[in-house]
């Protein structure tokens, strides 16, 4: 339906102005300022569509992009919600090319956000988070979101390159975080996985809980080292989304009991145990 050459948004889809945008090493942050939805836990994502020029004359892009949130500021009613967006196609391109002023039509927040520790492990004496490239976001807002439940963790984040790591400053302040580059530029040269077993080594895997978002295959050897060593895990997965909702199955995602879940509402976060491999969602 089309009223004074605007189409109406569907149920729970709202128009939110830009706030702030900036470059962040090779992503872009930016911030919109929602005044009708609720606050999001950490995990949970939102579709997003340009305000702008979305569909072209090609006819892409077509559905809304699927992106978690970083970080959440205010309160209800001026909520700032702000993104980590990595230009790879003609959706995030339109918006990392958004500038204040201009708006953005959102709908979420949506899934299934992370579990505290001690909902995962009785035992948990703190948390490990292990993100990699633009999968750093959700646990930005986990790791603010412990502090404030004043729950110890770590942080370890892995990236390619110092191109590709945009965002810790901002998204992690001056908090320790341990980085990992594969080609050596800083810190670990490797994986961050390497890192993950180091500090596992070091502790006992019965008190630790470990959270984690990034590419499906590090998101694999996550889930291998974590079931090896017995410590509980969270993992947020990627699948492409049509609506974000449920009614699609456009996500679904083999679980180790031989059905299926879908990660928009049954995840994107999902326990480590509940799925045979984590790269059943790039699959998808």
């Amino acid at each position: 339906m089309v009223v004074d050459d605007r189409p109406i948004a569907p149920f729970n889809r709202r128009e939110c102005a830009v706030a702030e945008t900036h470059p962040a090493g090779g992503y872009r942050v930016f911030t919109l300022v929602d005044e009708q939805g609720p606050e999001p836990d950490p995990g949970q994502f939102y579709m997003l569509t340009a305000g702008d020029h979305w569909q072209g004359e090609a006819g892409r892009p077509y559905l809304p992009r699927a992106i978690s949130v970083a970080a959440v500021t205010g309160n209800p009613g001026a909520l700032r919600l702000m993104f980590l967006i990595d230009e790879v196609g003609p959706g995030t391109r339109l918006m990392a090319a958004l500038e204040p002023g201009q708006t953005c039509l959102l709908a979420g927040p949506f899934g299934r956000p992370f579990s505290m520790p001690k909902a995962l492990n009785p035992k948990a004496a703190g948390a490990i988070l292990v993100g990699g490239g633009i999968g750093i976001a959700p646990l930005a807002i986990l790791r603010r979101a412990l502090v404030k439940r004043g729950v110890p963790s770590r942080t370890l984040l892995g990236f390619r390159d110092r191109a590709h790591s945009g965002g810790v400053d901002e998204l992690f302040g001056c908090e320790e975080t341990r980085l990992a580059f594969e080609d050596g530029s800083s810190g670990h040269r490797g994986y961050v996985t390497d890192l993950l077993l180091k500090v596992l080594a070091g502790d006992d895997p019965g008190g630790a809980v470990v959270y984690s978002c990034g590419p499906p295959m590090m998101l694999e050897a996550v889930r291998s080292i974590c079931a090896e060593s017995g410590t509980a895990c969270e993992l947020a997965l990627e699948s492409p989304m049509a609506c974000g909702f449920g009614a699609c199955f456009g996500c679904a995602v083999p679980k180790t009991d031989g059905t299926y879940l879908r990660l928009c509402v049954d995840g994107p976060v999902v326990s480590g145990d509940e799925i045979a491999s984590a790269m059943a969602g790039e699959a998808a």
